[in-house]
């Protein structure tokens, strides 16, 4: 089995470090990672960023209360659509959308990969299709709700059926919430997402300001220690510090 892992930054915000590490001070510039997953039965996105609107007019496209949270970084050219061109992938030819959650910077570029199936966590799915909790935990359906293919999952979920690519679902930021373990040979990552910010969201459980649920998120946390403690790298999902550590495509991560 070879499994090939390619790291792409899709733009970067930058807002009060407060609202994403309660105690955090003064500003914090985050990078936006999604990540091509390369596997003999097919290609796979974990995570796609935000939507090409973002480029020139993010509060209409995901409203001025949350674009009021934050400036915006984002270039032609950062788009999913367009890291993979520069990689020569087709983005009409991805064959999987594995998204951790519905939050506007990781499900916004789902349309630019229109051919994919999308898999995610029924009960995020349950709650992006609900109304009251889509609009309460900052989802826009026009980021998911485009007419993909679904596969819908409900707890741990082998991707390619040989344990090289697994969603472990991590809940509490969102209803839903996914991380991703990739088994690289010997190698274990897990790619945290939103389950864990920083690395010093994992260190010192200092969650962000707002969760869905903050019991289930610190739990997740432990599994991620869990998994940590077991060998595994965690990848966390907005720490600019980390990210400057981790090879940019076209060099593979794996």
């Amino acid at each position: 089995m070879s499994l090939s892992v390619f790291a792409l930054t899709c733009g970067h915000l930058e807002g009060d470090f407060g609202h994403l590490m309660v105690g955090g001070e003064g500003r914090v510039r985050v990078p936006i990672p999604a990540y091509l997953i390369e596997h003999p039965k097919g290609s796979a996105l974990f995570d796609t960023g935000m939507h090409t609107d973002c480029q020139h007019d993010p509060a209409g496209r995901v409203g001025p209360r949350i674009a009021g949270l934050f400036d915006f970084d984002f270039r032609p050219g950062e788009e999913i659509s367009a890291r993979l061109e520069a990689l020569g992938r087709d983005p009409g030819k991805i064959d999987l959308v594995i998204n951790s959650h519905f939050h506007f910077d990781h499900a916004g570029g789902n349309a630019l990969v229109p051919n994919a199936t999308m898999i995610v966590q029924r009960r995020e799915w349950d709650a992006g299709m609900d109304a009251e909790v889509s609009a309460r935990v900052g989802f826009n359906p026009r980021d998911f709700d485009l007419g993909h293919k679904l596969r819908l999952i409900d707890g741990e979920h082998d991707v390619f059926g040989d344990g090289s690519v697994t969603c472990l679902p991590t809940h509490g930021h969102t209803p839903g919430h996914q991380s991703l373990r990739l088994r690289l040979g010997r190698r274990e990552i897990v790619l945290a997402a939103d389950a864990c910010y920083f690395c010093r969201t994992l260190r010192e459980r200092r969650l962000p300001r707002f969760v869905y649920d903050r019991e289930a998120m610190l739990a997740s946390l432990d599994r991620l220690e869990a998994l940590e403690r077991g060998g595994a790298r965690i990848f966390f999902g907005h720490d600019l510090e980390f990210w400057q550590t981790v090879p940019q495509a076209p060099i593979s991560i794996g």
